[in-house]
């Protein structure tokens, strides 16, 4: 993943525990000193929010209104940018707090897909990305599920995303998303996961606070337990 903008690492501790398989794929593998984002508040006026009516262009070759999709329980998960196949992250990425494991958050939401859709969970991926690199990434890392292209900023306007800025060469403006996650229902965001740390835990942290909840609500069917 290219990274991030200039957030000051002084704000940041240091995540020590981290894993690594020398047997795994670099792109999958995060270093153990990474350091760890902190909540600066950016995302405190998001829950309970309306979702609004914004179109996103989708990987499916569809556009997506995300004021109709948050009226059914789904999932949605940001994140920066994913990497150029062929290229490393980089020392600088790695250095801004949160940047990054974005294709160990979006795979770790690919590989329980099928535990969401149980509940009747849809799950969406978002970035300020081109829809042509989205989806050369689904591709590739065989997601089942949409990412959507915020690349004119519209939602992240709209809602007042927290983002940053970091010089890329292509797929996608300057702009970047900082990584969260969000639960919808019913029209509104009903949990933020913000900041999220590490990322590949992120997909298996909103399942289990899932479970804990117990029930799902869907507009036709009512409460659907979870637990």
């Amino acid at each position: 993943m290219p990274g991030e903008a200039q957030p000051k690492t002084s704000r940041a501790s240091t995540r020590e525990g981290l894993t690594v398989d020398s047997g795994m794929d670099p792109v999958h593998a995060l270093p153990p000193d990474l350091p760890a984002p902190v909540d600066d508040g950016a995302c405190d006026h998001l829950p309970g929010a309306q979702v609004p009516s914004v179109r996103l262009a989708s990987t499916r070759g569809r556009l997506v209104d995300l004021a109709e999709i948050a009226e059914r329980p789904a999932v949605l998960f940001f994140y920066p940018r994913t990497r150029e196949p062929g290229k490393a992250a980089g020392s600088e990425w790695d250095a801004i707090p949160g940047a990054r494991g974005c294709t160990p958050q979006s795979c770790g939401f690919r590989d329980l897909h099928r535990e969401f859709a149980a509940l009747g969970v849809a799950v969406f991926g978002v970035s300020t990305q081109e829809t042509g690199y989205q989806s050369e990434f689904v591709e590739r890392n065989h997601v089942p599920f949409e990412l959507l292209s915020d690349r004119d900023l519209a939602l992240t306007g709209a809602l007042r995303l927290p983002t940053f800025e970091y010089p890329v060469e292509r797929g996608g403006p300057t702009t970047l998303i900082r990584r969260m996650a969000w639960y919808v229902e019913r029209g509104r965001i009903e949990k933020i996961w913000y900041p999220v740390f590490p990322p590949d835990r992120n997909a298996q942290m909103v399942l289990e606070w899932l479970g804990a909840r117990g029930r799902v609500l869907t507009p036709r069917r009512g409460e659907v337990r979870t637990a």
